[in-house]
């Protein structure tokens, strides 16, 4: 079993694909009858909003709380089936809080279950959820098969699998998680398992698993770029401070983390086991991490690692800032000689 705990007013069914402007609880249900439909969210929802007991709390649904919005049901080599989520939400920058989801015997759990190519969630925070389930399990997306952005997810301890996304086979871009993320196999800080794209984005709490276990991704045969992670990384075997495992055409760039690493067998600085993926201008901090070696990556000290030549270097797009500033004309941005390279979306 796995469990995930993260840091609008009618009801009933609507025509599909309209669009619907989110108040409470009941408008947040009614885009189950809208997978196709372009959602905004017009305010926090929290414990206090309408409809939280009936849809959202822990005696919601028999005690199951929150019925995800789209549900993956099984998926062949060419195809995925379900009640697929395609149209698009945007939170624009409020936050859904106090979500609770309590279904062991279901997998792709999360706000929303299932999301397919061309489904598109932004802008919104998932603060202090609680989701339990077997498998697939995140605060916002269970399965991603669309694209998810400009997003936070907020972990208080105890999550699991993914601190953002548990599977991710489209795109995650310009998102970061916060909190502590345990698991089993498969256990990221920001994704579980990464078969997409996974970019501009950093995650900043700790992780725990047994096996395949890295503080941005767990298991990654996609693609992550100019990414990175600073929480400590704990586990078994597979165990990286960036990417536990990344195998076959999977592929790390432009990339860095900085917290300790710990295991038992394949743990490395930056990356535990790299089996024919590719990594490539790409660092971790060789005295914060504890580590000396990485199945990939390059190390530094921690006075390299906060040194912009490191990064510049590698052809990384980035510019030195006076402390408080960002330049957004660039990816990455530092202060030079005071702290490690950051996104310049993050001000």
């Amino acid at each position: 079993m796995v469990t995930v705990a993260l840091i609008a007013g009618m009801a009933g069914c609507v025509p599909p694909s309209q669009n619907l402007e989110i108040q409470d609880w009941y408008d947040l249900d009614a885009v189950r009858n809208n997978l196709a439909g372009n959602h905004i969210l017009m305010n926090d929802l929290d414990y206090t909003t309408l409809g939280y007991t009936e849809l959202a709390s822990p005696t919601a649904n028999g005690g199951k709380g929150w019925q995800p919005i789209g549900t993956f049901f099984y998926a062949t080599v060419q195809q995925s089936f379900g009640e697929k989520f395609e149209g698009t939400f945007d939170g624009q920058g409020y936050e859904i809080r106090d979500l609770y989801i309590n279904r062991p015997g279901e997998s792709s759990i999360g706000l929303f279950g299932f999301v397919v190519e061309g489904g598109i969630i932004k802008n919104v925070s998932v603060i202090n959820a609680t989701v339990v389930s077997s498998d697939g399990v995140d605060g916002l997306a269970g399965l991603n098969e669309g694209t998810v952005r400009n997003l936070i997810g907020y972990l208080p301890p105890g999550a699991d699998v993914g601190g953002l996304v548990g599977s991710n086979g489209g795109t995650v871009s310009n998102c970061h998680a916060m909190g502590n993320v345990t698991g089993d196999s498969d256990v990221g800080g920001l994704v579980g398992h990464n078969a997409g794209t996974v970019s501009n984005s950093y995650s900043a709490g700790n992780v725990s698993g047994d096996e395949y276990v890295g503080g941005l991704v767990g298991w990654n045969y996609g693609t992550v770029s100019d990414s990175y992670s600073t929480g400590s990384v704990t586990g078994n075997s597979s165990v990286g401070g960036l990417a536990g495992s990344n195998i076959e055409l999977g592929t790390v760039s432009n990339s860095y983390s900085t917290g300790s690493v710990s295991g038992n067998e394949n743990v490395g600085g930056l990356v535990g086991e790299n089996e024919d993926g590719t990594v490539s201008n790409s660092f971790w901090d060789t005295e914060t991490s504890g580590q000396a070696t990485s199945d990939g990556g390059t190390g530094k000290n921690t006075t390299e690692m906060q040194d912009i030549a490191t990064f510049s270097g590698a052809g990384w797009d980035i510019i030195a800032v006076a402390p408080g500033s960002t330049n957004t004309s660039y990816t990455w941005n530092i202060v030079n000689a005071q702290t490690y390279p950051f996104l310049s979306w993050e001000s």
